[in-house]
């Protein structure tokens, strides 16, 4: 009972203030110091579409979070995106939201992390071998997954440091970058560089944004400690997803004030290249200091909770190795499922390939947060029943919006990374055997059961 009237308590503890802060700690992470190089090369060094395309991230975005959170309001089960889709759909494409993400997102997005860490501390130490990217990146997620492993209030204290830190660089490079910059400076021609195929910039610079924008997914969870998630949880969705578009177009024409579009294509650390031109050579240094630490504290939090997906999956003896994968150290941490998504980091983490493995993760992930979109109308007939503390505004507007925004992402990633697109399928759709493969031995462990009790 006192249970119970702990969890009412915090259930009124969050208004709208608070609300809007996590969406906006939540959403601004590592892609807006990076992904810049990705989008003007997608554009040929035009930066018309590239600052579009932050404007389109953010509308898909705010329309894919007040979407999803209708599903993550009411449903408040542990395992997220995997629970939901498998409310929605069934047992096997829950199995598959899991695996994808223990196989595929959370294992790229880290190695990636890991690989965009390594290349700024190889810049930062004036390093030229490639070699010492890989090494340093592998170093770096075995070193997390390790404090980690002491538990979770060793990550708790890097988040709080990583979160200052990011936003540091961020507000330095805006204000002195408005000072400093060239206001006469193109932002909008031109539009895309000579040769440009359009279908293919455009579907190259959503998937970059959309990483930079990625951990919407995660805001619906805000809706059961609200005072008032009907009325704030779409306010907070749209204002806190407004606040770091407005950040990231920001911080874009900074950087384009400073460094023209063309340059900022051949820069692997965009926002490095911009901090050399302001302050010199030991003030980009001390910037670069500022976003390692961001996306340390970045790849931390994936790594804190990346390892819950595959140890849910463990405990309900979904996948193989449950048992071992299913069990917990000392101090409460799930380390055995944390190392399998450690282990499989560091396999991708030696393609060495930053943009290759987000834009991978991102595909694959999107494919899954189209069928939630989806699974949203689909629910509003199947159980018009279900409690819904908070419904998604403008029905079927705004689902509608999300869902032409996600097949955007997904049909036009196959057609123009066709490979890539097929790497991310194949891996996923392995999960199909693997799930049929354990249903069938949990069956049979069932029916023994069975045979021995009536014996």
């Amino acid at each position: 009972m006192s249970q119970n009237t702990n969890q009412q308590a915090l259930r009124k503890t969050i208004g709208l203030s608070a609300a809007l802060s996590t969406v906006v700690g939540i959403l601004i992470g590592s892609g807006v110091f990076f992904k810049p190089q990705a989008i003007y090369t997608a554009t040929n060094g035009g930066p018309g579409l590239g600052l579009l395309a932050w404007l389109i991230g953010g509308l898909i975005t705010i329309a894919a979070g007040l979407t999803a959170s209708e599903i993550s309001a009411s449903i408040t089960k542990s395992g997220g995106l995997m629970i939901y889709l498998e409310e929605i759909y069934g047992e096997r494409i829950g199995f598959l939201t899991g695996w994808m993400q223990s196989i595929l997102f959370i294992p790229a997005i880290a190695a990636a992390l890991g690989i965009i860490f390594a290349q700024e501390a190889v810049s930062l130490l004036g390093l030229q071998n490639n070699v010492y990217v890989i090494v340093i990146a592998v170093g770096t997620i075995v070193f997390i997954a390790s404090l980690n492993s002491l538990g979770a209030k060793f990550g708790g204290a890097i988040q709080t440091a990583s979160t200052v830190c990011k936003l540091l660089p961020l507000a330095v490079i805006i204000i002195f970058g408005f000072m400093e910059g060239d206001s006469s400076a193109n932002l909008v021609t031109p539009f895309v560089g000579e040769g440009t195929n359009m279908v293919g910039a455009i579907s190259q610079v959503l998937i970059a944004t959309m990483f930079a924008y990625d951990g919407w997914i995660y805001v619906g969870a805000l809706a059961g400690e609200m005072k008032n998630p009907t009325k704030h949880l779409p306010m907070a969705i749209v204002g806190g997803i407004s606040v770091v578009m407005a950040v990231y177009l920001i911080i874009n024409v900074a950087y384009l004030w400073v460094v023209p579009a063309s340059e900022l294509a051949l820069a692997g650390a965009p926002a490095t290249l911009v901090a050399s031109k302001l302050f010199g050579p030991i003030g980009a240094k001390v910037i670069s200091v500022g976003i390692l630490i961001s996306v340390f504290g970045t790849l931390n939090g994936f790594i804190l909770t990346g390892g819950r997906v595959p140890y849910i999956m463990a405990c309900d003896k979904r996948i193989p190795f449950s048992e071992t994968l299913s069990k917990l150290n000392n101090n409460g941490v799930p380390l055995n499922a944390t190392w399998l998504i450690v282990g499989l980091s560091v396999i991708y983490s030696l393609s060495g390939q930053f943009n290759l493995l987000s834009d991978l993760a991102m595909f694959t992930i999107w494919i899954f947060y189209t069928m939630l979109f989806v699974g949203v109308m689909k629910l509003r007939k199947t159980k018009p029943e279900m409690a819904r503390p908070y419904k998604v505004p403008l029905y079927p507007i705004v689902p509608i919006i999300a869902i032409l925004g996600g097949l955007f992402i997904v049909v036009s990633t196959l057609v123009t990374q066709t490979q890539n697109a097929i790497l991310g399928l194949v891996i996923t759709l392995i999960g199909l055997p693997v799930y049929e493969y354990m249903r069938r031995k949990n069956n049979e462990k069932s029916a023994d059961l069975s045979k021995e009790k009536s014996a």
